[in-house]
């Protein structure tokens, strides 16, 4: 994997699953709005099915609930239980910081383009110090229109000045496989999230790794 990576000038993650695992913050909010809500039947595999989603289309899913509204109201809920619990439930993969660390040494470029709020992707790589890492940092705040839309990609690869062909997005689920190909650029699949490696085989992509480790510059 190692000569069509030197290939590469830039490269763009996905936040939760593919650098960190925030699934314990994720799945403690999910469920103390849902059962508030007297959703109680919810498994806590369902909830990380959805990391990745927007809230609203996450709590749709699993609520069936369709009234943007209700769902709003649902998704300001999760966030003002986010904002107490979330960073101090988020670690790194043990292989993130390495791999971006070797990326760095090697000259290339790195952001992230995510559909959790930027703000709290910095507040979690500070508390790190990581925040150096990474040249771009992408939140939902900062598009009109969410992945699979591929704006926020787009926008990260205007940032740092790059030709898509010379940039590689790395993310651990379809909506991420679906975002890169949308933008034209190339995909790794990581499958450190709920997607499981078959399920990546209908998308275009470079190849399917179970950790960042497998891949070296």
């Amino acid at each position: 994997m190692t000569l069509l990576l030197q290939s590469y000038s830039a490269f763009i993650f996905d936040f939760d699953y593919t650098l960190a695992d925030s699934s314990k913050g994720i799945v403690y909010c999910f469920r103390k709005i849902l059962n508030r809500h007297s959703y109680i039947n919810i498994s806590d595999d369902s909830i990380k099915r959805t990391i990745g989603m927007t809230l609203e289309d996450s709590f749709s899913q699993l609520t069936g609930l369709t009234d943007a509204d209700i769902l709003t109201t649902l998704k300001y809920e999760y966030v003002e239980e986010a904002y107490k619990v979330m960073n101090a439930n988020t670690v790194f993969y043990d292989a993130s910081l390495p791999f971006v660390t070797n990326l760095k040494q090697s000259g290339k470029l790195t952001g992230i383009v995510s559909t959790k709020q930027s703000h709290m992707i910095r507040e979690f790589l500070v508390s790190k110090d990581a925040i150096s890492y990474f040249n771009v940092i992408i939140g939902i705040e900062d598009v009109k229109y969410t992945k699979p839309n591929p704006e926020g990609l787009l926008l990260a690869i205007q940032h740092l000045n790059m030709p898509a062909d010379k940039v590689l997005y790395l993310g651990d689920s379809i909506i991420d496989a679906k975002t890169a190909e949308a933008a034209n650029v190339d995909f790794i699949a990581v499958t450190t999230g709920a997607t499981l490696k078959d399920e990546f085989l209908r998308f275009p992509h470079k190849y399917i790794v179970s950790s960042l480790s497998e891949l070296t510059i």
